[in-house]
């Protein structure tokens, strides 16, 4: 750990990197946690990439809910993969250092990914409110020149943001402590070690939660209560499981994703706690990614008809 001999009151941050402690308080369990970790990483790297094969491969499957679909599971990969391979270099290195521009970069791509996360799940909820809401001008609204910029849009549209929030937070002075109690660098545990006044920060965290969450957030549910509607006035039992079917799987990942984000990121500062902190994160950021290929796949009866025809062809 190095330190600059720089006195608090002067202008410049004394710790020059910072200490993830991460999971280092069970070491008893390091050599099962690093295999629970590489089996969980392989399993989402494995199925989100099945996904784009199948999607890409099968003729059936393209359509705009599938372009979105590819989008998602790539974005899937390179989320976890800004986390999972710094905690698993942790924890078989037991080097658990990390500099100030390391943890800006890994800070900064982890939220632009989630705010990219964000926007898609809600472009993704209004392809199926156009889906279900007005199926005759389906391939007139989402064809696919609007499908690219949409998918475009949720890519670059928390960027500068995010970039923005990065940058601020790092321009802070952090001389108490170099001690990040979590196993990346997010927000909360590093406006901890911060000195003086964080108030404005966590204000401008608010402000982004609420332009990149809660707004794709009300959307979704805006575009669901409409899908809602219509479903329950198709005239056949049939014709509604179907259309509910189309829905659920990307109802549960919206649920999954904005349920834990919103208590890490909208709690104040004051109330968070480690061990809260790390179990929320491990939620959204590993076990959520685990579950969502399995989710879209296994209940999709075109996509297991796609693996079929893979599985007869080869």
């Amino acid at each position: 750990m190095k330190h600059t001999d720089i006195r608090e009151e002067d202008n410049a941050s004394t710790v020059t990197q910072f200490l993830l402690l991460g999971f280092s308080d069970l070491p008893n369990l390091q050599s099962f946690l690093f295999g629970i970790f590489s089996i969980m990483y392989l399993i989402i790297l494995i199925a989100n990439s099945f996904i784009i094969v199948i999607t890409t491969l099968d003729p059936a499957l393209q359509k705009p809910m599938y372009f979105f679909l590819v989008n998602f599971s790539f974005l899937e990969i390179c989320y976890v993969s800004v986390i999972l391979p710094r905690i698993l270099y942790s924890i078989w290195t037991h080097n658990r250092n990390i500099s100030l521009l390391a943890c800006a970069i890994q800070m900064c791509f982890f939220l632009m990914l989630a705010a990219t996360e964000s926007i898609l799940l809600a472009v993704m909820s209004y392809d199926r409110y156009v889906a279900i809401c007005n199926p005759l001008h389906y391939a007139l609204v989402m064809n696919p020149r609007k499908c690219r910029q949409l998918a475009a849009g949720s890519w670059l549209g928390g960027m500068p943001f995010q970039l923005g929030q990065t940058c601020q937070i790092f321009s802070l002075h952090f001389c108490n402590s170099n001690q990040i109690d979590h196993f990346f660098c997010d927000i909360p545990p590093v406006l901890k070690l911060a000195c003086g006044d964080t108030s404005v920060n966590e204000m401008y965290v608010y402000v982004v939660a609420i332009l990149l969450a809660a707004i794709p957030f009300i959307l979704i549910l805006t575009s669901y209560s409409k899908i809602i509607a219509t479903i329950l006035r198709l005239p056949t039992a049939e014709g509604r499981a179907k259309a509910f079917s189309t829905c659920s799987s990307h109802l549960v990942v919206v649920v999954l994703f904005f349920a834990s984000a919103s208590i890490t990121y909208l709690m104040p500062k004051s109330t968070h706690s480690a061990v809260s902190d790390k179990f929320l994160s491990l939620f959204y950021t590993i076990v959520t990614p685990i579950f969502n290929p399995m989710i879209y796949c296994l209940r999709n009866k075109e996509v297991i008809a796609a693996l079929r025809r893979l599985l007869l062809r080869t």
